[in-house]
Order: C-alpha cells, then structure tokens, then sequence
C-alpha cells in the first residue's frame, strides 16, 4: 500500500526550503501568495472529507449547503512564478478529490460531457433537458478542488456557459484556486456578447480572492538558454535547418500520413515517424481546430514540428489558435521545433485587445520551451 499524502508541511515551508537550497531567490509577493495559499489549506482540512451526494444529487443541491470555502484567484505577469506556487499547493490539498488541469483542458472536458447529455436525451435515457446541473454534479463527484493554470477565457461558448456552470458547482461546494495573467475584470475582453459573461465575474469574486502576483523578475527568461529549436527568417537556408532537423530527430525513417478521430471527425496528420509529427502552420492554426485538437496531437506525440509561422495579427482567429497550441504543448513538456518569420517576441508587432494581452505569455513560454531546463523535463518524460 502507498503511504498516506503527508500534509504536515506548508506551502510556505515549501518555498522557504527552496529558497534555502538557493533553488531560487526570495520573493516577497511569492511568500504573500504562500500564505493565502495555505490559508485556503487549512479550511479545507477543517471541513473534513466532501460527503458523496446520490447519483440524482443534481436534483436536491439547492436543499444541500455545503461549508463555503473561499477559493483563489491568482493573477500576474508572465514568469512570475504562479505554476510553482500551485503545484505545491495542489500536492499539499487535504482532499482526494481533487482536479489540476490547463483551463481550456477544462473546458473541453465540459462541452464534451453536455455534448453527451443532450446525446442522452435524444435518445430517451433522460428526461432532465438541461444538461448543467447534472453535468456539474458529476464534476463535484470526481472533485471538491479546482486547481486552474492559465485561466482565461477567449472562446464564446466557454463564455457563456461559465456563470451556470460555476453557479452550480460553487453551490455544491466547489472550491477554485486559479493563475492567470488577466485580471478577473479583463477576463474575455473585447468578446462578443461580453455583457453575458460579466455575471461570471460577479459571481468569481463572490466565491475566490482576488490577488496580485507582479514581482519585478520574469524567471522564466532568466533560465532561458536557447537551443537552435526556433529557426528563423524563413528562407532556403532556414528550411534546409528545418529539414535536417526532422532527418536527425527521425532517423530517417519513412514519414507516413495518419488522422486522429475526434468525435465523428479527423484531424489528419500530415507526416510523422518516430513519436514526432510534422505540420505546416497553416494546418494547425488556418483550419478550425480548438484546445481539444490540440491535446489529442499532444497526447499522440512527443515532438511536434511546426513549419512556416508567419507574423502574426492579434484580431485573427489564426493568432488565437496558435495562442491556444502553444498553451497545450507548453502543458504536455511537449518539444516544438520551429521555423518563422521571425522571432517570437516579434510574431505579433502590434498587440491590442485580449489576443495581444495574452500574446507576452505566449512568448515567455516559447522562450522556456527552447531553454535547457524544458527540453531535459522533455527528456526525462520521453524516457519514462
């Protein structure tokens, strides 16, 4: 049998010890977020063990009141250290139930589960026409802690769905612990239908605190040590390194073409060999794939190739999708090699509206992606 988790030590005994070992600098905002961290520690362990509702417990959750504990949501500069912070407090959680997963995983996952609700009642094995409720009571069955990294929103049918689904799950008791680089009142800026997203926000800050995390150190660049992954301008010479590349990581085995099923659909694969896939930016980010896409390529593969990223515009759906891949391969340890017009913190010139915001994340991580820290954590998983 496997040892109990020991929850005796604390987020910021956590910290401290690193700081200790000169793992990392002593930040004073980190030891804030430390604190209210544990904070929300303790009131989980003084609620005790979340009781099991029935499988119909959707029905009777407004009877049931579960103890309010207050979530947080934690928001900063890229590189600031938020990830950190709440991979130790996900480890340290005094709840099996528990949840850590990217938002847009999340979010899948959700529309998914809807998706076969409403499958469920055209078939006539339920009569329950609303597919939340349900749905969020099966979320709360698997999980009491939602733990979010990167929690954003830029999707119109997350949006709209956000205030019902929280509503339902913070009424059973859900607690959520967030990071994001967006203040909660900057959440889907510049979204369509805004206003119908607004009460989520609303209803965000009944349920979690809202705090900063803005130190004056990014310190993801500092441990940046480029690796020639990122290979730019394009032309002759550039793709002559590109391909060599793909020769040296494959072996020179043969490419062959594949599809990965996707609900009733295929997202085609245009060359792989060897645990590594090779795509064209415009297959992966000029056609209508979503975070789910992603995490099925990312899932599939080790390596991924990406050809000929151009520079970017931040109203066009392409710069969001690229948003949203580099998110899901940055999340899996996922190694990019790619090749672009240029480098990234110069993909996106001119940055505005919530795609330009989020952008600066996007190139902190392309940054760590190509660092020899990421590409040994990319190692270490392939060898496991």
């Amino acid at each position: 049998m496997q040892p109990p988790p020991d929850y005796s030590s604390s987020v910021v005994e956590r910290l401290e010890s690193l700081v200790a070992d000169g793992q990392i600098e002593r930040d004073t905002q980190q030891l804030v977020i430390a604190r209210r961290m544990d904070g929300v520690l303790a009131a989980l362990k003084s609620r005790g063990p979340a009781k099991k509702s029935s499988a119909l417990g959707w029905l009777f959750a407004s009877k049931q009141k579960a103890e309010t504990v207050r979530g947080l949501y934690i928001h900063g500069s890229v590189g600031r250290g938020k990830t950190m912070l709440m991979d130790m407090m996900y480890e340290l959680a005094p709840v099996e139930r528990k949840r850590r997963a990217h938002f847009h995983e999340f979010m899948a996952d959700v529309h998914g589960r809807i998706h076969a609700h409403r499958q469920k009642l055209k078939n006539g094995e339920t009569k329950q026409a609303d597919p939340v409720p349900p749905v969020a009571a099966a979320l709360h069955e698997e999980a009491v802690l939602l733990c979010f990294d990167e929690f954003t929103v830029t999707d119109i049918a997350d949006a709209m769905i956000l205030s019902r689904l929280f509503t339902e799950l913070f009424k059973r008791g859900c607690v959520l612990v967030a990071t994001s680089n967006v203040e909660p009142d900057n959440l889907y800026r510049d979204g369509l239908n805004r206003q119908l997203f607004l009460p989520f926000v609303d209803l965000l800050k009944q349920h979690a605190d809202i705090v900063s995390l803005d130190t004056p150190t990014d310190y993801r660049m500092e441990k940046t040590k480029s690796l020639p992954v990122w290979l730019t301008p394009l032309g002759t010479e550039t793709s002559e390194r590109f391909e060599a590349a793909w020769a040296d990581l494959t072996k020179g085995a043969t490419p062959r073409a594949e599809k990965i099923e996707m609900k009733g659909r295929e997202v085609p694969v245009p060359a792989a060999a060897l645990g590594a896939a090779r795509f064209t930016f415009n297959d992966l980010c000029e056609q209508p794939l979503g975070a789910s896409d992603y995490l099925a390529i990312a899932a599939r593969y080790r390596t991924i190739f990406i050809e000929n990223i151009p520079v970017l515009a931040p109203q066009a759906s392409a710069a969001k999708r690229f948003i949203n891949l580099v998110d899901t391969l940055y999340d899996g340890h996922i190694r990019l090699i790619a090749s672009a017009e240029t480098m990234p913190e110069e993909l996106m010139p001119v940055r505005k509206g919530t795609t330009g915001f989020e952008f600066d994340r996007t190139v902190s991580r392309l940054f760590e992606m190509r660092s020899q820290d990421y590409l040994e954590s990319h190692a270490a998983l392939v060898k496991n």
